[in-house]
């Protein structure tokens, strides 16, 4: 079954009364070259790995990662899509669908339950309005993934990408890059997609560390930092964090990163990882 046809995908929807559901946030591939491309960035054609699929929707990209990886697992939110895959996935023995929302399930006892000691990646076309929680609930699984392959929305990818003093820097460009380095594939018109969204999308890869690239006392407080070094984006830095702190005042704050070399006024768009490690260690939030 082509479920990049346009006419079998609407004669399957038609067969089971479904529709793609705006409230999920569902758009269908519909692009051939583009399925195959995202299966392949998804493990880099290592065939013993598995994939844990978050959204196949109707199999699309779920027939592609069975073809070329040992093990697939799908978590499908929307239980009307479960007789669709049902039938759409028949001929596959590598891959099993999973009832469940990803920002709820036990990811750690889903891997270990479904794939042993196997190595795993993520693949996953997201639904733009839940991209931030589930990237970093999918980051912050310590080890339990290897990499994560996922469509986005063009304007995070930018985010996700940039670097330190331009625009699109912010406080989930620095997390990510504690836990990931991430690097753009490709980008995916709105015609690749039925129906097709008001936004150009980007595949990106997320390799994530063994280890994180920077040192400091605390992970937790690194991250209470750099949230609230962008909490207030306009003011400087130290009124910022003032403002997410009874710890600590503006002065002190001033204090402290004047005694680490840097400018009492500067802000948080123009630090990395590695700043916000180094202040994160004087300060507690």
């Amino acid at each position: 079954m082509r479920l990049t046809d346009i006419s079998t995908v609407r004669s399957l929807m038609q067969k089971y009364g479904v529709a793609p559901q705006k409230r999920y946030g569902q758009n269908f591939l519909i692009q051939e070259n583009t399925v195959c491309r995202i299966a392949e960035a998804a493990g880099m054609g290592d065939d013993e790995l598995g994939i844990l699929e978050i959204g196949p929707g109707i199999g699309t990209l779920t027939q592609k990662l069975a073809q070329r990886y040992r093990r697939v697992v799908a978590v499908e939110l929307d239980r009307s899509l479960l007789p669709v895959l049902a039938e759409t996935l028949s001929g596959y023995e590598n891959v099993r669908v999973v009832q469940g929302d990803a920002l709820k399930i036990d990811l750690a006892a889903l891997v270990k339950e479904e794939f042993g000691g196997m190595r795993v990646c993520v693949c996953a076309n997201l639904p733009y309005y839940i991209t931030s929680p589930i990237l970093l609930r999918l980051l912050e699984t310590d080890g339990l993934f290897e990499a994560v392959t996922v469509m986005i929305q063009k304007e995070v990818a930018d985010r996700l990408c940039a670097l330190p003093g331009t625009p699109e820097y912010g406080a989930i460009t620095a997390v990510c890059a504690y836990y990931a380095e991430t690097e753009k594939c490709f980008s995916v018109s709105p015609s690749s997609f039925l129906p097709p969204p008001k936004v150009t999308s980007e595949v990106i890869r997320m390799n994530l560390y063994r280890s994180p690239p920077v040192q400091c006392k605390s992970r937790e407080n690194l991250m209470r930092v750099i949230r609230g070094a962008f909490a207030k984006r306009r003011k400087t830095l130290a009124n910022s964090l003032a403002g997410e702190t009874i710890r600590h005042t503006k002065a002190e704050i001033e204090q402290t990163l004047a005694a680490l070399g840097y400018r009492t006024d500067i802000r948080g768009e123009a630090l990395g990882l590695v700043d916000f490690a180094r202040i994160s260690d004087m300060l507690t939030l």
